[in-house]
């Protein structure tokens, strides 16, 4: 049996829960795995600190809880700090790269920064930036099919606002193909 940890982590008002979601979901109902999630979350919501764990394995999930994730996407600099010491052996980092830096990583971690942020504002919504994080998830894991996601993220963000998260993935997506082919990312083509 395979079976995958994944972490994400960041500040409410992110989107970082949303993500986990996501992928969760892509995973087990768009893809031909199992997956489970627990989430949690600072009293005060926004500005707190929050995330969510995902186990996903090819067989039914037996232990719902991430010890040590193969997979941490964060996008605050607190969450790197308390989650990246406990990254599985070669397991992966990635990050949103300009409020993240990453420091003192377990020896054969992978990782990968995006500014995500910055590419959400060039679609002229910021919020869409957990979006173009799962995008980049996406790309630079391989773990769930690219088609599986884009569903997901379709099938997760409010009506009327698909088109926008799915141009948002589309970028994250771009961004992580380019980086695993060692080009030069892009960082958003302004588009609305």
């Amino acid at each position: 049996m395979e079976i995958t940890e994944i972490k994400t982590g960041g500040l409410g008002g992110q989107g970082v829960i949303l993500a986990g979601m996501i992928v969760g979901r892509a995973a087990s109902i768009f893809d031909t795995k199992h997956a489970t999630l627990t989430q949690s979350f600072g009293p005060e919501a926004r500005g707190s600190a929050c995330g969510a764990s995902i186990v996903i394995s090819d067989e039914p999930v037996e232990y719902p809880y991430v010890t040590n994730p193969n997979i941490l996407m964060v996008m605050s600099q607190e969450a790197c700090n308390q989650f990246a010491p406990d990254i599985a052996p070669g397991g992966i980092l990635l990050y949103e790269s300009e409020l993240v830096q990453p420091r003192d990583l377990p020896e054969g971690i992978k990782s990968y920064g995006i500014p995500a942020t910055r590419i959400a504002e060039k679609l002229q919504r910021r919020m869409v930036a957990n979006i173009v994080m799962v995008g980049f998830f996406a790309a630079t894991t391989d773990l769930i099919s690219a088609d599986a996601m884009r569903q997901s993220v379709e099938a997760s963000v409010p009506e009327g606002t698909e088109s926008l998260n799915l141009a948002a993935f589309e970028q994250g997506y771009e961004y992580g193909q380019s980086l695993k082919e060692g080009k030069t990312p892009p960082v958003g083509a302004a588009q609305s």
